[in-house]
């Protein structure tokens, strides 16, 4: 047997024994990421090196892009205005200001703990390593005991800060020399990865929602034909971008903001032959692909990236990694919630649960793939972060949720006025990631 069919034995054999034991294992510290990320490393050249695919990194990256374009996909066409606006004070902050200066610190602190690397290379550190990703500390973000105001604003930040981030990682791309990004220049990139990608992405999407929402009022389309015309409009929406030279994650992440408001609109406003389901459900076959892509892909990345990684640490990327997870995260959050309301112990767990996944990882190895000076150690700080990321948020995020739940609970019972129980409107509470 090959050794890419060994690697298919593997994954599919690592998918089948989490699913089986999946629902007992989400009362347990032991989250799914760690689950893959661990088989990942066990499987991967360091360890049994069963699944090897350092000399063929198209699949690899094939398949992190699939999974993190659905996810922005998804995320984005679930998202509603008044996410940012009815008690949306929380998520408007983190992402208004607290993910800027994330970006800023981690750039600043990169300078004297990774010598050797260019002003730009220290900016897209900071860059790759700024999104976090719910599925990490899922258990944190969707807790009952957490109040709806604080977990409803870590799901939001989560959902919409990697399409944020993308941005500020190809214009710093660009902005060093020998990348594919630099050929063409940082206006070039600009105007074809912001500007064109956005356009299309709005077209795709807002096409895409109202001829489906058509359809569905006329009768035409069925339950099952629904579920998959989502990631087909996702899947457009990249792939029209990537082949005019811009950035297919753009163009996708705006793609599903159109897609879900022309669902909402054109349901308000057209006749319904069926029931209307909501977005979210529509999207539920999509959300349930992107969340298996991401676990696959949180394997690979164990066995690819961090296994090696492991073999040769320093301490200044140990050092920087810690400081990603607490300094670099925790003092944005703490600056943007500046006359919040919102007391210490709700600022310190929102500022803990920033957790990095598969948005520093597919956006990590696309750095890797420039072949330029530094992206090998760029790549190493990345896998070493998110690696920490993977244990620390998954082993804390049921105690601290908990704890943090219980000082809710005890100060709300004391009839203590709390910002953090500022009502939320009947649903508009979003719902915890699935990744």
């Amino acid at each position: 047997m090959s050794g890419e069919a060994w690697t298919g034995v593997a994954v599919a054999g690592v998918v089948a024994a989490y699913a089986l034991g999946s629902r007992r294992l989400a009362s347990t510290p032991v989250s799914s990421a760690m689950v893959f990320v661990g088989c990942g490393v066990l499987l991967g050249p360091a360890v049994l090196d069963v699944v090897d695919l350092e000399h063929d990194a198209g699949p690899i990256l094939t398949l992190l892009e699939a999974a993190l374009a659905l996810v922005l996909f998804t995320d984005a066409m679930t998202v509603r205005g008044r996410d940012l606006r009815s008690g949306g004070f929380l998520p408007g902050r983190l992402l208004g200001i607290g993910l800027p200066l994330s970006i800023g610190a981690g750039w600043l602190l990169a300078w004297p703990l990774l010598p050797g690397l260019t002003v730009w290379e220290l900016a897209l550190v900071g860059a790759v390593l700024a999104p976090t990703d719910a599925a990490l500390g899922k258990t944190a973000m969707s807790s009952p005991r957490v109040p709806v105001l604080v977990r409803r604003g870590l799901n939001v930040e989560s959902g919409l800060n990697d399409g944020m981030v993308l941005p500020f990682f190809v214009l710093f791309l660009a902005a060093i020399p020998g990348t594919s990004a630099a050929q063409e220049g940082v206006a070039g990139v600009f105007w074809r990865a912001l500007v064109v990608s956005t356009v299309l992405g709005l077209l795709v999407g807002a096409i895409g929602g109202r001829l489906l929402r058509a359809s569905q009022a006329r009768g035409w389309v069925s339950r099952e034909w629904t579920q998959l015309f989502v990631p087909a409009v996702a899947a457009a929406s990249y792939a029209l971008a990537v082949v005019t030279d811009g950035s297919g994650f753009i163009a996708a992440w705006v793609a599903g903001f159109a897609f879900g408001f022309a669902l909402r609109r054109f349901r308000a406003t057209g006749p319904a032959a069926e029931p209307p389901k909501e977005p979210e459900r529509t999207a539920d076959f999509t959300e349930q692909l992107g969340g298996l892509l991401a676990s696959v892909s949180l394997l690979v990345f164990g066995a690819v990236l961090l296994g090696p990684t492991l073999e040769d640490l320093s301490w200044r990327i140990v050092c920087y990694a810690v400081l990603s997870l607490t300094v670099v995260r925790m003092v944005p959050v703490a600056l943007a919630l500046v006359g919040s309301g919102l007391r210490p112990p709700t600022v310190a767990y929102i500022g803990w649960f920033g957790p990095r996944g598969l948005a520093s990882v597919v956006l990590g190895l696309l750095v890797l793939e420039e072949h330029v000076h530094g992206v090998e150690l760029v790549g190493r700080v990345v896998a070493v972060t998110v690696g920490l990321s993977v244990l620390l948020h998954g082993i804390s995020a049921v105690i601290l949720a908990n704890r943090y739940g219980r000082w809710h609970e005890e100060n709300t019972a004391r009839g203590r006025e709390l910002r953090e129980a500022t009502p939320v409107p009947h649903g508009a509470e979003r719902r915890g990631s699935t990744r």
